[in-house]
């Protein structure tokens, strides 16, 4: 075995880290507490300031609105009814408050550049292996640095999440502005469209199918970073099942996982249904 690397590549990354830590540390930690505490406010209000059967009734009527379904704005109620008769209402608030806070900021960053992509082949070219890399890379790696910049809590969480949950948004809001029709962006510019009318008149709205599938999966994959996250000291559901594990109480373990996969069926099936609408309004205008 060798004892020294010929690329000491994690001796590297250790500089960087610290060097980071060290010059950046202060500022790091103010940006640190002032977006705990605008989540908190926020997990506060969803658990404490709503009470659970306007919580209950919203997502049903959310859930209706996107279908047009009584039987999937029922489920959706029954779903919620059922994580309150658990007693898990609150570590379900301070997820879904996380899971919120990590898909505006994925969308924010996301959208954009999945954008940037479609329209520039030398972005995409040197995005897609970045993309690769965060999709393929284990998230308890990437947790390493984050937790020594910004410590144990709920920044890191959202954090970590958000580079879990990015790419499939970027990858698919790349790839369906590049599948609109040839045809209809040669009739914009037949009728004088610039190239920014053809993007954000034309090819946007028709992509944005394939742009909801892209939420839908960063919702599931946010969802799926709960549990990781839960052990750099974040709080909701995930804290529940690691509870579970460290006591070896299965029960509990289980009545949280039961909880996390209600959430994101509900998630999913809105998310879902939002989608085939803006599938039928683009075959209206086709």
């Amino acid at each position: 075995m060798l004892e020294a690397s010929l690329i000491p590549l994690a001796e590297w990354i250790d500089r960087l880290v610290d060097w980071l830590v060290v010059h950046y540390g202060d500022r790091l930690g103010e940006i640190n507490s002032w977006i705990v505490h605008k989540i908190g406010f926020f997990e506060r209000f969803l658990s404490q300031s709503i009470a659970w059967p306007l919580m209950m009734l919203a997502f049903a009527a959310l859930a209706y609105h996107a279908s047009r379904s009584p039987r999937l704005a029922a489920g959706a109620a029954a779903a919620f009814a059922l994580i309150w008769a658990l007693d898990l209402w609150t570590p379900t608030m301070q997820t879904l408050s996380l899971m919120s806070v990590s898909l505006v900021v994925t969308v924010a960053i996301g959208l954009p550049l999945g954008v940037l992509m479609s329209q520039s082949g030398g972005v995409r070219a040197l995005m897609m292996p970045v993309l690769d890399f965060m999709q393929t890379m284990p998230s308890f790696v990437y947790l390493i640095p984050v937790v020594m910049l910004f410590g144990l809590g709920t920044f890191a969480g959202v954090l970590a999440t958000t580079i879990y949950a990015a790419p499939p948004l970027v990858r698919l809001t790349d790839l369906g502005i590049r599948l609109v029709d040839k045809e209809v962006i040669e009739a914009a510019t037949a009728f004088g469209a610039t190239r920014r009318q053809k993007l954000f008149g034309v090819q946007i709205p028709l992509a944005l199918p394939n742009i909801m599938a892209g939420v839908n999966q960063s919702i599931m994959m946010a969802l799926a970073m709960v549990v990781i996250a839960s052990m750099i000291g974040v709080r909701g559901l995930g804290q529940e099942v690691l509870y579970g594990l460290q006591r070896q109480e299965p029960g509990t373990g289980f009545v949280a996982g039961l909880a996390i996969v209600l959430l994101a069926i509900v998630l999913d099936r809105i998310t879902q249904a939002y989608g085939r609408r803006l599938a039928a309004q683009r075959q209206i205008a086709h």
